[in-house]
């Protein structure tokens, strides 16, 4: 398949047009890699999760699925990968909880790009271990999309794994949605019969909840951070706010302010609230949230989440604040 979207290509809007494109994209893949092994890094994104499920169809076992548990991850995310491509799926799936190993090596780090750095590059590490351990493994599968490939331009490359040694050798690249929008590979994930949870699931970043917990990341702000944003998203999904919200999460930032709890001087985190709605995400506007819905999340958070004494409310547009804090 070309990097080029045909004119003609009608976009996949059905489940009649999302099963098509499936068997279409099943019969391609068998073509292409016959009965050698692909290596795919599962990350439980919409993308990657679609590419997997498609696979298994295609290549059933000979698909091996490397999910990377980089610490970083929202509250039961792990779990959901197992149960659905494990458990459910029956995939070859390799699991491998590298939290320490990540969090060691941001210990102290605070300044922004230099987490994204050793968070990107020890993935590929990672993920690199494991490629020399599969010998026999001769395709990489990617979920690329085509926004991914019209923001990369002609000449830089789009490949999403990228940074892999050159030693590790691939016969090439499997990249069955590499002419599809996000919406449109939404879609195909409901059509394969991923839980709605996992194909609606809203953008999250490469470097996980490491740019949400702002500074020098440590556990126990880690632990509150992903406590308050499960709040969070229950509580959206409580209310029907759920797919009708583009983005919504919380950040809890390296200072501290003093409080009462249980009539005693407390003195801990606040917790920020962000809630945007976006097209494009080039401009971004604040989701206006009912306040008997911001009060019953600001209660939940304050008394259910050690450490935390503050709720507040991030109203920023983008411009001029970015979506993210870091």
């Amino acid at each position: 398949m070309a990097d080029v979207r045909p004119e003609s290509m009608e976009r996949i809007t059905t489940p009649e047009q999302a099963n098509a494109f499936i068997a279409e994209q099943v019969e391609a893949v068998k073509k292409q890699v016959g009965d050698k092994k692909v290596l795919l890094a599962l990350s439980g994104g919409v993308d990657s999760s679609v590419v997997a499920a498609l696979l298994i169809k295609a290549i059933g076992k000979n698909l091996v699925c490397v999910h990377v548990n980089h610490g970083l991850l929202r509250k039961g995310e792990p779990e959901q990968v197992i149960e659905v491509f494990k458990n459910q799926m029956d995939a070859n799936l390799i699991y491998i909880d590298a939290t320490d190993r990540f969090l060691d090596k941001l210990a102290g780090v605070a300044e922004p790009e230099k987490k994204r750095k050793i968070i990107g590059e020890e993935f590929i590490r990672v993920f690199e271990e494991e490629a020399r351990k599969l010998d026999d493994v001769d395709f990489l599968a990617q979920g690329t999309i085509y926004p991914d490939i019209l923001e990369s331009g002609p000449v830089k490359a789009h490949h999403n794994v990228g940074g892999l040694p050159e030693d590790i050798h691939f016969e090439g690249l499997v990249e069955p949605i590499k002419l599809l929008f996000k919406d449109e590979v939404r879609v195909i994930g409901r059509a394969l019969g991923l839980p709605v949870g996992m194909v609606e699931r809203q953008p999250f970043p490469g470097p996980g909840l490491g740019v949400r917990c702002t500074g020098a990341i440590t556990r126990d702000r880690l632990t509150a951070l992903r406590e308050s944003d499960a709040i969070l998203r229950e509580e959206f999904a409580n209310a029907g706010l759920e797919g009708k919200v583009w983005q919504y999460f919380t950040i809890v930032p390296d200072y501290k302010s003093v409080g009462v709890k249980n009539g005693l001087r407390s003195f801990e985190w606040p917790c920020i609230i962000r809630a945007v709605n976006t097209k494009d995400a080039m401009t971004a506007t604040i989701e206006e949230i009912p306040y008997a819905l911001l009060g019953k999340i600001v209660n939940r958070i304050t008394n259910e989440v050690p450490g935390i004494n503050r709720v507040l409310y991030d109203l920023t547009p983008k411009p001029t604040g970015t979506i993210e804090w870091e």
